[in-house]
């Protein structure tokens, strides 16, 4: 039965946004990066090539997920918005076929800006004709002999199409008159951007352009009188057959080669040659596809391709892009082993605008300490050349007890982690896999050493991966600490993972599934309760997506009872703010930028009592319920004031901040600081507190304070712009 709170529905579907449109919109700020006339033009082009790889993870998962739906005439609609299947994907199919159009759009205006750098992006047959003769013979040498033309008829049947490979569809004309078609695969080793120099000029064609103009020497003799280049987008989220599986590491390999089959979601055509509509049909019918699942762009497919072209030209031209960040040392660490500083304090760590390199050098040294006696970690996804995995294969082979969990579910990681996992075996690692039907998404690190004889648990905690390239552009938050009460709960939550054991009883992590959304709906009752005594009630929360109903609605019943929230939200986001008498005291705010913003910080006001916590949780139900996720708090109250300077800071930015408003759409915050990017000036601080701690030669913790100081003083100053 539909609950009542101060007079509203709080399941009334127009309260939510849907999920999958609230990341299309997600997605959209995405492409507003890419017209910001603020971003360095080949920042532009990079934002466009992040757009269209996050649409192809939304298609293979979420779109074909949907698609399975309606297949298994399931009409049910989802529990928010209320809408079935066949209505979300109808919304999808319009939202997004906006975005695309803008996004080609943008490349098409990027491209003509680009000529004022004397950089052309063109088609080879309008190249300089010296330059069509260099490129018709580096066909012939390096091309021609890679290609496979793949017949189409009684005794060559229509080929398997690999997931989001990029293909030539081909007709040909015989002698006899008769229409015949075939396909073309485009090699996926040969680089994709051929670059040419005249006349001071620089020229950038692509492969299946250059096939194309050449197309008529593969099929010597006849007249190819129609070409264009496709791609097929399949569905990735194939099932993992964990129930009964003797061995996961196998099950996974198995289902890796299924997911390059999976039925085909999406077919995607560059229209600048010839009018597809009527020749696209026999894909269509061959790919069991519909003209709802055709995307047909002015422009080259697949623009992933963007960050291979500005790798290109980054070094010609540095000034078009961002100013060189390097990410600084913890002004914490100055001169202080980050073992020894564990000892007196928690250690905190944010990143990128603080190196990630200590956290690397934290398992390094462990692996070759003689006073390490165990090293525990789990892994979720790492660089194709992790330093970390070197310190585990290391500290293995030196000894230590070492026990690594590789999370193999990690989506579209699974052959990166099935690989890393049979390293660490070899090298004498204890490689676990995870729960049955649940990822384990925790983000920690446990070190057991001596210490002066004793036993000492160091723990890092965080928010985000174990990935040190990764770590250079996602925001992410973490501690080292000795804490004894956290150290038990460590020690308890690895033995609950690799052996048998009842489910521990936590002192300080708050752990999922289940554990975490009781948490959080138990405090925001308690700032209800709070709030309703003291009046000064406030929820402030940044996570990359909030989905999970029954928060939403406490949220609501937080807010109707005059709980002032502060949301700051990346991606999807199904509450609705500002909607009178249900959401009125909720502001949401999506930051997207230069970083991609990833931590999770959770914070309750509680009557001055503060509560604040790190995670690598969202506020979503596959996180809160079906994975293992860790919500730690932060103790120290310097490290919490810092947290809310960064929190206020970020709900002040009125250069890269979006507000929702109470319909569900985004526009940019123009009640924030216009002169403010928030993170630009955590760069500036992170520099700043950099060259003070190479400055100054006096107790470290005079810099940190003058840092803090400095940079308040700065954000305060700005505020009153």
């Amino acid at each position: 039965m539909e609950t009542q709170t101060n007079g509203f529905y709080l399941d009334n579907p127009e309260y939510y946004n849907n999920r999958e449109l609230s990341w299309l919109d997600f997605n959209y700020r995405v492409l507003e990066e890419a017209i910001d006339p603020n971003n360095p033009m080949l920042e532009q082009l990079k934002f466009l090539a992040i757009h269209s790889s996050n649409l192809d993870e939304f298609f293979m998962v979420r779109v074909a997920g949907l698609k399975d739906q309606v297949k298994m005439n399931f009409n049910e609609p989802e529990n928010k918005a209320q809408l079935t299947p066949k209505e979300q994907l109808t919304g999808i199919e319009k939202k997004n076929r906006e975005n695309v159009y803008l996004q080609y759009k943008r490349f098409n205006e990027l491209k003509d800006l680009l000529k004022t750098y004397n950089i052309f992006i063109t088609q080879p047959e309008r190249l300089p004709e010296d330059l069509i003769d260099q490129l018709h013979n580096q066909f012939n040498t390096e091309i021609l002999p890679t290609l496979s033309p793949l017949g189409i008829d009684a005794y060559r049947p229509f080929p398997k199409l690999n997931n989001k490979m990029l293909n030539l569809f081909v007709d040909i004309k015989l002698n006899d008159g008769e229409i015949k078609s075939a396909i073309v695969p485009v090699p996926t080793l040969l680089d994709r951007i051929i670059k040419l120099e005249y006349d001071g000029k620089k020229y950038i064609v692509f492969l299946e352009d250059v096939i194309s103009l050449f197309i008529e020497q593969l099929f010597n003799g006849f007249e190819v009188i129609n070409t264009y280049t496709f791609r097929v987008t399949r569905n990735a989220d194939l099932t993992i057959h964990e129930d009964g599986a003797e061995d996961l590491l196998i099950e996974i390999e198995k289902f890796l080669k299924e997911r390059k089959s999976g039925a085909a979601v999406r077919l995607e055509i560059d229209s600048r040659h010839i009018d597809t509509e009527v020749k696209s049909m026999f894909l269509m019918n061959e790919l069991e596809l519909t003209n709802k699942d055709i995307y047909r762009v002015n422009g080259p497919l697949d623009l992933t391709v963007l960050f291979s072209l500005v790798g290109r030209l980054e070094e010609l031209f540095p000034e078009l892009l961002y100013k060189p960040y390097r990410p600084q040392l913890p002004s914490s660490l100055n001169k202080n082993n980050v073992y020894d500083l564990a000892l007196e304090k928690d250690v905190f760590f944010h990143h990128p605008y603080e190196s990630f390199e200590p956290i690397v050098e934290f398992i390094k040294e462990a692996s070759e300490d003689p006073n390490t006696l165990a090293i525990k970690q789990t892994l979720y996804r790492v660089s194709s050349d992790s330093t970390i995995i070197q310190a585990l294969k290391n500290a293995a082979e030196n000894g230590k007890q070492v026990t690594v969990l590789v999370e193999l579910k990690a989506r579209f990681d699974e052959e990166n982690n099935v690989q890393w996992a049979k390293m660490l075996e070899d090298a004498g690692c204890n490689v676990i896999y995870g729960m049955t039907f649940l990822k384990t998404h925790s983000k920690i690190t446990l070190v057991i050493k001596k210490v002066d004889g004793k036993v000492i648990p160091f723990v890092h905690l965080g928010t985000g991966n174990y990935n040190d390239k990764t770590a250079k552009i996602y925001t992410d938050m973490g501690i080292i600490t000795t804490n004894p009460k956290i150290g038990e709960d460590a020690i308890n939550f690895f033995n609950y993972l690799s052996g048998y054991s009842l489910k521990p009883d936590y002192n300080e992590l708050i752990v999922a599934p289940f554990e975490i959304r009781d948490f959080f709906v138990d405090h925001i009752e308690q700032e209800i309760e709070l709030h309703n005594e003291h009046g000064n009630g406030l929820i402030i929360a940044k996570m990359n997506s909030l989905t999970d109903k029954k928060v939403i609605k406490k949220l609501y019943e937080a807010s109707q009872s005059g709980v002032k929230i502060k949301l700051i939200i990346r991606g999807i986001c199904c509450l609705k703010p500002g909607i009178k008498g249900v959401s009125e005291n909720i502001e949401v705010i999506s930051i997207v930028g230069r970083f991609l913003e990833h931590s999770r910080i959770y914070y309750f006001h509680h009557n001055s009592e503060e509560k604040m916590y790190l995670s690598s949780a969202d506020m979503m139900t596959r996180n809160m319920i079906k994975r293992v996720e860790i919500l730690f708090p932060i103790l120290d109250p310097k490290v919490v004031n810092r947290l809310k300077d960064i929190l206020n800071l970020q709900i002040n930015d009125g250069l890269k901040g979006r507000i929702q408003n109470s319909d569900g759409n985004y526009q940019y915050n123009d009640a924030g600081n216009k002169h403010m990017n928030s993170q630009e000036m955590l760069m500036d601080e992170a520099l700043l507190a950099a060259k003070e701690m190479r400055q100054s030669h006096i107790n470290i913790g005079q810099p940190v304070r003058s840092r803090r100081r400095s940079f308040i003083n700065k954000f305060k100053e700005r505020l009153k712009r």
